[in-house]
């Protein structure tokens, strides 16, 4: 299993995420650094960590997505490559294009950084059939700019598609529809605020996180 961490200039959570990786995989992931022009070759998994890439100026992610590594990383991700973005991930996921919508200033003005409930909205895909439909889990948020918006005709298609892979039980920051994550068309990559790495250790408050992962990786050691 190959699995590597893209790190930004203000990544934080690139550790964490490696950490959870190799937990879940028995293998440390490769390290990889946004001016990087190209992946390591053969890799069965991406992920792209939380934190706060260029200080989250212009808009949250949007310098990242135009870091020469997201070149390499769109291509693999049209090649069926499996691809994680957590919270700051995420909104360089939606900045690049390779998902839908876009993640605003949260509805209350204010960072939020406390474990909230999700609800598994699709079962059925790499990074969730560890889970079962409906189930609630918990996992830390914690980010400024985590209200995600799109249009009623996008938000529509979504949810039609089971491109929803997570809601919010008690929203915490205003996202349309309660909306905590989401797919693109073809479910190998998958954008969530939610912090999953931050909830693989019993220790740190929950485990609720390593199904994702385990489940993810282990039915790519599979295939």
């Amino acid at each position: 299993m190959r699995a590597a961490v893209i790190t930004f200039p203000g990544s934080n959570c690139d550790r964490d995420m490696a950490v959870a990786l190799e937990l879940a995989s028995g293998t440390a992931p490769l390290r990889v650094w946004h001016g990087d022009s190209a992946l390591p070759e053969n890799l069965d998994f991406i992920a792209l960590p939380g934190g706060f890439s260029y200080g989250d100026y212009l808009r949250s992610g949007a310098m990242a997505a135009n870091s020469p590594i997201m070149r390499a990383v769109v291509e693999q991700a049209g090649r069926g490559v499996p691809v994680l973005g957590v919270c700051n991930g995420f909104q360089v996921l939606t900045e690049s294009g390779l998902l839908p919508g876009a993640l605003m200033r949260n509805a209350g003005q204010t960072f939020i950084c406390r474990t909230v409930g999700l609800e598994v909205a699709n079962a059925q895909t790499l990074f969730t059939s560890g889970y079962d439909a409906g189930q609630q889990i918990d996992i830390p948020v914690a980010h400024h700019d985590g209200n995600y918006f799109a249009d009623d005709t996008t938000l529509d298609r979504l949810e039609g598609d089971g491109r929803v892979a997570f809601r919010y039980v008690d929203n915490p920051n205003g996202s349309q529809r309660d909306i905590a994550g989401v797919l693109n068309a073809a479910c190998n990559v998958l954008g969530m605020m939610p912090h999953p790495e931050r909830a693989v250790d019993a220790a740190h408050g929950g485990t609720d996180g390593l199904a994702l992962f385990k489940t993810a990786l282990e039915g790519l050691a599979v295939a």
